[in-house]
């Protein structure tokens, strides 16, 4: 189960749940949301391969790949070339297909930071993670690069051991949108 300290400080816990097809077999997960232990709402079906793929940009850009090389300091290094980007939206739906129940998002953020010191400015980047459970009430974690990938990788190990072992990164048949992975 992941977690994180809110700025609130409350806890908000996200457990991966799997997903069985008609005879039992887990194929894929749900999150589960609490509120300091108290049930928060139910996202994201289907989103482990996802999760995988971020997590797997995210240590990618705190190695300084692709366009996160110009940010000196890893901790503001996140994947994609936008400066300020959606990483994940995940929302609740009914099988009939309407919103509502809880969301999970994950938003980058640039900020500037006063340095009485330097007597400069300095920007840095952060990921707002951000929750709202079935009632509307919103939590908000902010990470840094580090934080986001520590919390999203224990996502993903969780979701792969409810999955019985299976390695969300190799997304080994067809689905999620995923063309033949041979």
């Amino acid at each position: 189960m992941g977690g994180l300290r809110c700025v609130d400080g409350s806890y908000l816990s996200v457990t991966p749940v799997a997903c069985t097809d008609s005879v039992g077999t887990p194929y894929e997960v749900t999150l589960e949301l609490h509120r300091d232990g108290a049930p928060y709402g139910s996202v994201g079906e289907r989103c482990g391969w996802l999760l995988a793929r971020l997590a797997r940009g995210v240590d990618e850009a705190r190695r300084g790949r692709g366009a996160a090389r110009r940010w000196s300091d890893p901790d503001d290094r996140f994947p994609g070339e936008e400066p300020d980007s959606e990483l994940f939206s995940f929302r609740y739906r009914t099988r009939a297909g309407l919103v509502g129940g809880g969301e999970l998002r994950c938003q980058l953020r640039t900020i500037a930071v006063w340095q009485p010191a330097l007597g400069e400015w300095r920007l840095m980047r952060r990921a707002y993670v951000e929750a709202w459970g079935a009632t509307g009430a919103g939590l908000r974690a902010v990470l840094t690069s580090a934080e986001l990938s520590l919390f999203i990788g224990q996502l993903v190990q969780e979701a792969e051991r409810c999955l019985e072992g299976r390695d969300l990164a190799r997304n080994p048949g067809l689905g999620a949108g995923m063309g033949d992975s041979r």
